[in-house]
């Protein structure tokens, strides 16, 4: 089993910055991404980032350009540095890990973005 834990959400005016961590423990054997996803009110999850372990990122299209996501396997961590954030960003961010046959979930952080 892995565990996630999340850090680093809050409340932020508009254009301003937050950096999200995710720090896992148990069996992380196997790992072959680590990445981010949200969930706003009303509306399904949706990739925010992901990370694969020879360092290709994956971007959704409303957050390239203003969030970068990074990892420190010293540290069985990852990173999500947001940047510019939008009201339209405000969501639950989850961060997930992903074995060939098992996806693991920490259990969010919320970000809030006032206009």
């Amino acid at each position: 089993q892995v565990q996630l834990v999340e850090s680093g959400g809050g409340l932020v005016q508009a254009g301003g910055s937050l950096r999200l961590s995710c720090a896992a423990s148990g069996s992380i054997f196997g790992i072959r991404s680590m990445g981010w996803y949200r969930q706003a009110p009303g509306k399904q999850r949706e990739l925010v980032a992901d990370i694969s372990n020879d360092g290709s990122t994956n971007y959704g299209d409303s957050v390239k350009g203003r969030f970068t996501i990074s990892r420190d396997n010293a540290k069985n961590t990852v990173y999500l540095q947001m940047n510019s954030l939008k009201p339209e960003d405000t969501a639950v961010y989850y961060c997930n890990f992903k074995r060939r046959l098992s996806d693991y979930w920490g259990q969010g952080t919320q970000v809030t973005v006032s206009s």
